[in-house]
């Protein structure tokens, strides 16, 4: 650690407020003939950092969006340079007092709550700087489309005079052009607990997500604790994306019924359903917020409060967590950590845990073992071993599978050698395995909302040596959940493969999995290895993944019940079944390959047929707004091409989709 005080360029360093994975911020002191306050923040990089060039990049990002961005409510950036080692840094405006994180914690701990109007003052000024945010123009005049994407309490500062304002737009956003796809490939920025269901499900974000962001600061201030309070990460996770804020219920009759009905706008699920912009959020809680004279008296005291008085006989010690936001004394040990833990830490835990082998006799008579946890976990999940099969569960005598209560749970519904579902009579659909057919059942299930189960059984191959079976759990339309029987395709192979996780890692996860239930993704998180984020979104891209693939498929059958489906998953995947009619598609035809299918189709005629299914993915809906009244698919192509949003190729999935859909027609 730097020795301190230490000169830095045109500053000198006095104290070390944070540090981050990446980062730490300094109070500082300028030369008086800078230019500069005599007192600012200084941020730059750690050592292992200050050469790359990709974080040199987000880094002068940074320093250019928010320089971007001139508003009192607005940390503000005085300058972005290099000292002559070149080392980059930011100065910025110092803000003295606590973050937004620090002040809930302190009123939590002495058994008060925020007053409601000074609580809602509070996110009025963050939404006037979110206002500026989203405005900001570059020096043309021209829109730069900021999205701040990381609206969380520890990057709202609160001064000692009583001023609030936003800060650390080290993970914002331009968006110079609309897209259509989804940001699945890209990573995940955020506090997690504070992001909106739009960015957890991997959706196109834009600046609503911040509105739901703030809107959960606001709740949490309303209520005390945390809104979503699941135990996990990727509990909280699902609780965000399936909007369960029940919580919210509790402010009725403690809070004026307005704010009540703005904040519910404001936690919408769906982002049209919230306010359209900052200032239509602002507006709507402004009748509620405390005047702004009286309000920063407060605010002021209470910030004065928890600054001078760090203990107390009335206020217990106050530990600071987390590095997110600037504070007035130096972090302690722990918060210097680096998110991933040292490999002799994971090392250690696979010493530590050691359990008994298992042992299998099928039903057919053949024996297996012995097995460890991770192997028979496989074998479950795969089919290799299921109902009516015999196991020594870790020396706890042999069992049938079905009666043993840690292992059921791990068998998919209907495993590979059982070849009849119980109950549900006769299928509702049987054919030959091909993109057609397969377009067709999903088109089905989307239309009639239907919850179902699909069978697609394929023989062994060349390329696979032995037979694969994939198991489709509908729910209301949309896909709850996949099973399959191809070892591959387990989550901690999925994510070797990504390359987010490395051969040994996983090994490590395997060892001590029956620790943590056989539950993968738990594992990894538990472990440091993979981030709860990039888990949940890795577990519902493998689902769609998992689909996709049985479009490359050139044989096989489908078999299809109607009103089936899975009795045990605990991470229902709710994944939108159209766009995954199109990831299928191009998977099949990447690129611009299918103009070559259509060429002598560019004068058949495309109309609309029925009323609009409800939400489509918006490359379905843009297409489908083009095709009003008939029209050739030339023209239509024509159409696409002069917005600009979406190649021939993709134009071309989403007729498929829709026509599939039975939202278009052929003429």
């Amino acid at each position: 650690m730097t020795s301190l005080p230490t000169r830095f360029g045109p500053f000198v360093l006095e104290t070390r407020l944070a540090v981050g994975g990446t980062s730490e911020v300094y109070l500082a002191r300028a030369d008086p003939r800078s230019g500069f306050p005599e007192r600012l923040i200084v941020k730059r990089p750690l050592p292992q950092f200050q050469s790359d060039t990709a974080w040199k990049a987000m880094f002068s990002r940074e320093a250019r969006l928010q320089a971007a961005i001139n508003h009192p409510n607005v940390v503000r950036v005085f300058d972005a340079g290099t000292v002559t080692t070149g080392e980059p840094y930011l100065a910025m405006e110092y803000v003295e007092g606590v973050d937004g994180d620090r002040l809930a914690r302190r009123v939590r701990q002495v058994g008060e709550r925020f007053d409601p109007a000074l609580a809602t003052y509070i996110a009025k000024e963050v939404l006037a700087a979110l206002e500026a945010v989203h405005a900001a123009s570059d020096e043309l005049g021209r829109p730069l489309g900021i999205l701040h994407r990381d609206v969380t309490p520890s990057n709202i500062y609160l001064s000692r005079s009583g001023e609030v304002k936003l800060g650390d737009f080290g993970l914002a956003h331009s968006q110079h052009k609309a897209s259509f796809r989804s940001e699945t490939g890209n990573t995940l920025k955020g506090k997690f607990a504070y992001l909106a269901p739009e960015q957890v499900a991997g959706d196109p974000v834009d600046h609503r997500a911040d509105l739901f962001s703030l809107a959960v600061v606001l709740a949490e201030l309303l209520l005390g604790r945390q809104l979503f309070d699941e135990s996990g990460q990727l509990a909280v996770l699902l609780a965000i994306r399936d909007g369960r804020i029940d919580a919210v219920e509790e402010l009725r009759g403690r809070v004026p019924d307005g704010l009540l009905a703005a904040l519910l706008t404001g936690l919408s699920r769906i982002p049209r359903v919230r306010f359209p912009n900052a200032r239509a959020f602002l507006d709507a809680i402004e009748p509620f917020a405390m005047p702004a004279p009286q309000a920063v008296r407060a605010l002021a005291e209470k910030v004065r409060w928890v600054t001078t008085n760090p203990t107390g006989a009335a206020m217990p010690v106050v530990r600071v967590e987390g590095a997110g936001g600037l504070r007035n004394e130096p972090l302690g040990l722990e918060e210097t950590q680096l998110k991933r833990r040292p490999r002799s830490v994971l090392e250690a835990k696979t010493i530590l845990y050691s359990a008994e082998p298992s042992f299998a006799v099928l039903s057919t008579g053949e024996e297996r073992g012995p097995l460890s946890f991770a192997e028979l976990v496989e074998a479950l999940a795969t089919g290799e071993i299921g109902r009516g099969d015999r196991v020594d569960y870790m020396g706890q005598g042999f069992r049938l599978v079905e009666d043993m209560e840690d292992l059921v749970r791990f068998l998919p519904a209907k495993t590979e050698r059982t070849q009849e579902v119980e109950g549900p009579g006769a299928p509702d659909f049987v054919d030959e395995l091909s993109v057609s057919t397969v377009l067709a059942v999903l088109a089905r299930v989307v239309r009639k909302k239907e919850t179902g189960v699909l069978f697609a059984e394929r023989a062994a191959t060349a390329e696979s040596g032995k037979a694969i079976r994939k198991e489709l759990y509908f729910e209301g339309g949309k896909l709850h959940h996949v099973a399959s029987s191809d070892a591959s395709e387990l989550l901690g192979e999925y994510l070797v493969r990504r390359g987010e996780l490395a051969r040994d890692e996983l090994d490590m996860a395997l060892a001590v999995l029956p620790r943590y239930d056989g539950r993968m993704g738990d594992t990894l998180i538990a472990l440091g290895l993979v981030s709860g984020v990039n888990v949940f979104r890795a577990i519902r891209e493998q689902g769609r993944d998992r689909v996709a693939d049985l479009f490359r498929w050139t044989s096989g059958k489908l078999t299809y019940y109607v009103g089936q489906t899975h009795p045990r998953v605990e991470f229902s995947l709710k994944l939108d079944l159209a766009q995954l009619m199109l990831a299928g598609l191009e998977a099949t035809t990447p690129a611009g390959s299918p103009i070559a299918e259509y060429r002598l189709r560019l004068d058949q005629v495309l109309e609309p047929k029925g009323d609009p299914l409800g939400e489509y993915p918006p490359l379905l809906d843009h297409v489908r707004s083009i095709v009003t009244h008939p029209r050739p698919l030339r023209e239509v192509l024509s159409v696409a091409a002069g917005l600009g949003v979406a190649s021939n190729g993709d134009v071309l999935r989403a007729v498929e989709v829709l026509v599939a859909l039975g939202a278009l027609s052929w003429t």
